[in-house]
C-alpha cells in the first residue's frame, strides 16, 4: 500500500515550482490532493492532470493568498471537494527584493499576509477538518535564519516569523495527536529563481554542496514529514539549503 493512501492533501500555491513538486509527490504516495493558484490556470490544470494519470482525485482551487477570506474558503472547499483533509502543506509564497528604504507599506502589507496570515488562516480552517494523525507542515526559508545580502529584509522578517507560529500551532494541537513542522529550502531550481539566473553564482558560492536544489528534493522532506516516518516531528524547523546556512 502507498505510505498516504487514502489521506487528502491541500497544498497552498501548488500550480507551479515547489508547491506542484510536492503536491504531485504526495499523489505519488497515494494522496488525493487539492491545490491552490492565483494566476495561471493552465499550469494548475496541468498539476491536476498529472495526478489525476497518476490514479489519484485532485483539483485546483483559484484563491489569492493575500484574501484571508479566499483562504479560508480555499480550505472548506478543497475538504469538501476529497471528502476529508489530512495533511496541510503551506506554500503560496512571493520573493519581494528590495532594501528596506525602497520597501512600500503595500508591500509589507502583501507579504506578511502571504507569508504568515495566510498560513494562520489556513491553519485555523483546517483544524475543523484535520483528524487525529492530521499535519501542518509549511515552506519557509533558509534566509529566515541567514541573510547573506542585502535587498531581503521583508522576505527573511515575514519568513522568520513562521518558526514561531509553527511551535504555537504544535503546542495548540499536540493534544489533538496533530503536528506542525517547518521546510525551509534555501536555494531551488524554480522559475522564481532559476539556476542560470543574474544571482545563481554567487548562490552557489554559499552553498556547501555548490548547487540549486531541484524542487523534488523539497517535496522529499514534505513527503516524509506527510508520512508514518513523520508522525514524531512537531515544533520542529527543517532546513533543505544544500548547506548555505552551514
Amino acid at each position: 500500500m502507498s505510505p498516504l493512501e487514502g489521506k487528502v492533501a491541500l497544498v497552498t500555491g501548488g500550480s507551479r515550482g515547489i508547491g506542484a513538486a510536492i503536491a504531485t509527490r504526495l499523489a505519488e504516495d497515494g494522496a488525493n490532493v487539492a491545490l491552490t493558484y492565483r494566476a495561471g490556470k493552465d499550469q494548475a490544470d496541468e498539476v491536476v492532470a498529472a495526478i489525476e494519470g497518476l490514479g489519484r482525485k485532485a483539483i485546483a482551487i483559484k484563491a489569492d493568498s493575500a484574501d484571508a477570506g479566499e483562504v479560508a474558503a480555499a480550505v472548506d472547499a478543497g475538504a469538501k471537494a476529497l471528502s476529508g483533509l489530512d495533511i496541510l502543506v503551506n506554500n503560496a509564497g512571493v520573493f519581494p527584493t528590495a532594501t528596506i528604504d525602497q520597501v512600500t507599506d503595500e508591500e509589507i502589507d502583501r507579504t506578511f499576509a502571504i507569508h504568515v496570515r495566510a498560513v494562520f488562516v489556513a491553519a485555523r480552517e483546517a483544524v475543523k477538518h484535520l483528524p487525529e494523525g492530521g499535519r501542518i507542515i509549511t515552506i519557509g526559508s533558509n534566509l529566515a535564519e541567514r541573510v547573506p545580502w542585502p535587498g531581503l529584509s521583508l522576505y527573511s522578517a515575514s519568513k522568520s516569523a513562521l518558526s514561531g507560529l509553527t511551535r504555537g500551532l504544535a503546542r495548540d494541537l499536540g493534544p489533538r495527536g496533530i503536528t506542525a513542522a517547518l521546510v525551509q529550502p534555501g536555494s531551488t531550481a524554480t522559475d522564481m529563481n532559476p539556476e542560470d539566473g543574474a544571482h545563481s553564482d554567487a548562490q552557489r558560492e554559499v552553498s556547501a554542496l555548490g548547487r540549486y536544489a531541484s524542487a523534488s528534493d523539497i517535496a522529499a522532506t514534505v513527503a516524509h514529514l506527510a508520512g508514518e516516518a513523520g508522525r514524531f516531528v512537531t515544533g520542529s524547523t527543517i532546513t533543505v539549503d544544500g548547506g548555505i546556512n552551514a
